[in-house]
This record gives C-alpha cells, structure tokens and sequence, in this order.
C-alpha cells in the first residue's frame, strides 16, 4: 500500500479484522509508561523472552496489531523471517491514553479469539489495570490490581512488576 501512495512513510494504522485503523498518536505519558515497561521487562526476563515494542503480531486471516508491549517465545531467528503469531505471545500489553474503551471492545476479543493466553490492559486516564487470562468464549480469568499491587505474567513468574513502575507513589 505504500509503494501505491495509499499509506505514507510515517502513517500509523494497524490491520484489524480486514480493516486499516488509525492509531492514536502517541503522547508523552504513553511513550513514557511504554519505555519503562520495556526496559522492565528486558532487564527482568533475559533469555526467557524477546520483549517486542510496538511490533505487529499476525493474527491470521486479516489482522495485524501492533501491541505496545509483547513478550514472545524465545527463537533462534528473533522473527526475523515471520512475524509472531498468537502462539508465540507469552504476554501482551495494551497501553491506553485515549484508547482503552477501543482497546477493550476491540482487540481483546480478537486476542482471546487467537488464544493469546495473556492480556494486560492499562488504561492511564482511569488508572487501572486489567489482567486477562485463560482465554475460552471469553477470558475466564480476568482481575484489577491494585495499583500498589507487584504482578507477573502467568509464563514467566520471574519477571514481578512492582504496579509503582507505571503509577508512581
């Protein structure tokens, strides 16, 4: 689409469910919360992950979000000759500025309908989390931390999030 002059260099979309969506631009607080995290997570999993920044994941027939944060199965290749898919996501984050009725409504369905075991929504405006976990007809888990709360992705319990790195005291 780019090399027929319908998407720009700089455009931001992500393809979900046959349709190209616009992303939100990114604000400070967005990218601030997005960086901490991926050094978080890049520090705390080491080998046991390749912690992915705002990179698409194939979701197959015709979606292709870009999550803010994904930590996938380690591979020899890093994804250098495939995109991830579903069941190589360990976990996924979706940050939200403005994004987290969209996010919720959205793409948590598409990700539950995929399998990706587990989905953090962080809504900044509301201040809360929500944990998505053992997807089927509908995560059957899902819970709000507390903000003062430390958690860990389900696969990898090596990697405690102490909830202060995105909200701090």
């Amino acid at each position: 689409m780019g090399r027929a002059g319908i998407l720009g260099e700089n455009s931001r979309v992500e393809l979900i469910e046959g349709e190209l969506i616009d992303m939100a631009p990114i604000g400070s607080l967005h990218a601030s919360v997005v960086s901490t995290l991926s050094m978080f997570f890049a520090r705390q999993v080491g080998e046991l992950a390749i912690v992915s920044t705002q990179n698409p994941v194939s979701l197959p027939p015709d979606s292709e979000p870009q999550p803010d944060i994904v930590l996938l199965k380690p591979r020899a290749d890093r994804y250098r000759n495939a995109l991830p898919t579903a069941a190589d996501v360990m976990l996924l984050i979706e940050v939200a500025d403005t994004t987290f009725k969209y996010d919720r409504e959205i793409k948590l369905p598409a990700y539950e309908r995929h399998g990706i075991s587990e989905v953090w929504l962080i809504d900044l405006k509301g201040g809360i989390l929500e944990i998505y976990r053992e997807p089927g007809k509908g995560y059957r888990k899902v819970w709000r931390p507390d903000r003062s709360e430390t958690i860990a992705p389900a696969l990898i319990s090596e990697a405690r999030l102490p909830l202060t790195e995105i909200w701090p005291v």
